[in-house]
């Protein structure tokens, strides 16, 4: 595979600066599993194989079921998912989506009518948020771990 810069060799304030970002989102009340099935829906949408990676196995080891992961991409064609999680990754569509309609109107009410404010916001910024990682690994050419 082609070598690339690493932003967190070439650039580490670039890199603190992101890792701050993800500090407020592990200290947010965003439920752990709802933020990795956000990372998982946005990485497969992008493409970011090393976030994939790093995220499923980070779902299963919190407890979520391989079988839900496996079907992500196709969560709307199935009944896997709960009313809270389906608009989750509906908002993680449009947000990563973002050229297309945006946050629509529907979604976005929605969601502030299930989840609040907060809750709300915090999901947007997680969605920002593994989309600014996707974006740096897929650009980078980030190297899969093991």
């Amino acid at each position: 595979m082609e070598q690339r810069i690493q932003i967190d060799a070439t650039e580490p304030k670039a890199l603190r600066a992101m890792l701050g970002l993800e500090g407020y989102m592990q200290k947010s009340d965003l439920n752990k599993l709802h933020y990795e099935l956000i990372k998982i829906r946005a990485s497969q949408i992008n493409g970011c194989a090393f976030c994939l990676n790093m995220h499923t196995k980070d779902a299963l080891a919190l407890g979520e079921e391989a079988k839900r992961i496996f079907l992500l991409d196709a969560w709307s064609d199935t009944e896997l998912y709960s009313e809270e999680e389906q608009i989750i990754l509906k908002i993680t569509e449009e947000v990563t989506l973002i050229h297309k309609d945006g946050l629509t109107k529907e979604t976005y009410e929605k969601g502030l009518r299930i989840f609040g404010e907060h809750y709300l916001a915090q999901i947007i910024m997680a969605v920002i948020t593994i989309n600014a990682w996707n974006r740096i690994a897929i650009s980078t050419l980030k190297p899969v771990e093991d």
